[in-house]
């Protein structure tokens, strides 16, 4: 079942099982060693599909300049089935719910620019090193 929670609506399960799957993508699996729980978990709104445990991830929050969303993840085990565009379509249903008129930027991994461009979002400037891994900022104009 797919939900969308502030911080203090999330129990302490789910907010372990949100932390044990990006730390066991981001750290663990990509080798990155960087400080993965932050004050952004305070004010974002975290979207997430569970089951029987929490599999597919990402936050939601405003910025100075607009909107962004991060820590998009799939579980391992899941991967593959579809649950990567129905966490996007979820993302993006909070942005136009929560954050509408507010334009989009966020920081994608390099090698995953294409599955951000299917939904709109198009590349600005060059890559970058961000907690050790290359990234690009990407944008998308403001929902509706």
């Amino acid at each position: 079942m797919w939900k969308t929670k502030s911080f203090s609506e999330l129990s302490t399960k789910e907010l372990y099982e949100i932390y044990h799957l990006r730390v066991a993508t981001f750290v663990v699996d990509q080798k990155r060693i960087y400080q993965e729980v932050d004050e952004n978990d305070l004010k974002a709104l975290h979207v997430f599909y569970q089951d029987d445990s929490i599999v597919a991830y990402s936050r939601v929050f405003k910025t100075d300049a607009g909107v962004t969303f991060g820590r998009v993840v799939t579980d391992k085990a899941h991967r593959g089935i579809g649950l990567g565009d129905q966490l996007m379509t979820n993302i993006l249903t909070t942005i136009r719910t929560h954050f509408a008129h507010l334009p989009i930027a966020i920081e994608a991994q390099v090698p995953v620019k294409g599955f951000y461009q299917k939904y709109g979002f198009k590349t600005v400037g060059e890559p970058f090193i961000f907690n050790s891994t290359p990234h690009i900022k990407m944008v998308h104009d403001p929902l509706a």
